[in-house]
């Protein structure tokens, strides 16, 4: 199979290009040029297999081609290691928790994924990988983790300074070896357009084989299809299912609706968002306008031009179509804050700001679709969040021992503004 730019899908590349690279030359994202259907077979297989076998077989379908299959099989099972159970609220609403990996957030599926691609990619090349990164939070610690002591690697890890929590932040500013991390004076999306301006940069190409890993580059996108199937394999449903997906690049939602491009049947997606709802208002008015993030409580989603929005329209390429298949919502602080309380009050679960936002979007369309199942994407562990949640909920919260051990790290930052030069300069001194 080949992959396309979102920008001239008249450009194609190999899977291995489309990874070493992250972004195509014209600066478009990366994109498979057919969805492929899995047969009734696996769906019916499905709840009896575990989730490296069918994880395997959903990333088979797009890389049978690509790489052997022992080594796909090796890649998959690292990055699946960490369980995602399904865990009931009420009769209705189900959280699937992604934060049991190694740096406790759903991006360590993803991260640890490319890892073992890039890993292998690198054996075959000469040049050094060097793997850029923008964070508005947990992005940074799980690629981090994923790449440390890597050989052939380097990371460079972009972070908007005083936007990510304390916690967030020592998972990737002070492991040293290979990770480098850059505290850019701006916001996420400054952090992103820098990262898209270093593939614009022929000397800095020239020097090393740039890639990215944030969720524009099509391997950390691909492996976040994982636990929907999982979660599908762990509920059975019997009446129609709605995820709701907090979102904000927005490639947790896109890969959602890729595995149901392949045959995954969820009758609806809920695109939650906090303040920064670009995408809601496009669904709402059919306009897209970008706009400056806001600072929020839920800041892994502050971002007010997300880049896998091209993605998105490349699979739905009028509004209308997105519709069938995606609705949006937008909270406040302050419903994110009341909702966290509530149902620690009613149900004793502790949400991330971010898992928070995915509950009250499935609540808002099950209130219009009662007869449906919902499913919130709970993306982090509670704990990355103290400083919020504990006020909230009145409760001391326990931190995890993968936690407990960064705290009395020494912070390693390089810091910038958020100019292309002075960024450049930090990248290759």
């Amino acid at each position: 199979m080949k992959y396309y730019s979102t920008n001239h899908p008249g450009h194609r590349a190999t899977f291995k290009e489309a990874v070493l690279h992250g972004l195509a030359p014209d600066l478009g994202l990366y994109m498979p040029e057919f969805i492929p259907a899995l047969t009734k077979d696996f769906f019916d297989r499905l709840p009896a297999m575990s989730f490296a076998e069918h994880a395997f077989e959903v990333a088979n379908a797009f890389l049978k081609d690509d790489l052997p299959e022992v080594e796909l099989r090796s890649i998959i099972d690292r990055a699946v290691a960490a369980n995602a159970p399904l865990v009931a609220l009420t009769s209705k609403i189900y959280a699937l928790e992604l934060f049991h990996g190694p740096t406790l957030a759903f991006k360590d599926f993803g991260a640890t994924f490319l890892a073992g691609l890039l890993s292998y990619f690198a054996r075959q090349i000469s040049q050094e990988v060097l793997v850029l990164t923008a964070t508005s939070g947990d992005t940074g610690g799980a690629v981090a983790n994923g790449f440390l002591g890597v050989a052939g690697t380097r990371v460079v890890v972009l972070y908007p300074s005083g936007k990510v929590s304390d916690l967030q932040e020592r998972q990737f500013t002070t492991l040293g070896q290979n990770i480098t991390a850059i505290e850019v004076a701006g916001t996420f999306d400054d952090c992103q357009r820098l990262v898209k301006l270093a593939f614009a940069d022929t000397t800095l190409k020239q020097r090393y084989c740039l890639t990215s890993a944030n969720s524009i580059n099509i391997a950390r996108l691909l492996p976040q299809m994982f636990y929907y199937f999982h979660a599908w394999a762990q509920l059975r449903p019997r009446q129609p299912v709605c995820i709701s997906v907090p979102s904000g690049n927005f490639g947790n939602l896109t890969a959602g609706l890729l595995a149901k491009k392949m045959g995954l049947p969820v009758a609806k997606f809920v695109a939650a968002t906090n303040r920064n709802d670009s995408v809601p208002t496009y669904l709402r008015t059919g306009v897209f306008t970008p706009h400056t993030s806001h600072t929020t409580i839920s800041n892994a989603m502050d971002v007010g031009n997300p880049s896998n929005f091209q993605r998105i329209v490349r699979l739905y390429p009028s509004v209308d179509q997105l519709r069938q298949d995606v609705v949006g919502f937008a909270c406040s602080d302050d419903e994110t804050s009341l909702v966290m309380k509530r149902v620690f009050d009613e149900h004793g679960y502790l949400l991330d700001p971010h898992g928070a936002v995915g509950y009250l979007g499935l609540q808002n369309y099950l209130g219009t679709y009662p007869d449906h199942l919902g499913i919130f994407l709970h993306t982090a562990h509670p704990a990355k969040f103290r400083n919020v949640v504990e006020p909230v909920v009145s409760q001391t919260i326990e931190v995890p021992e993968r936690l407990r051990k960064i705290l009395h790290r020494s912070k390693k930052t390089i810091t910038t503004g958020a100019s292309w030069d002075s960024v450049r300069e930090a990248i290759v001194r």
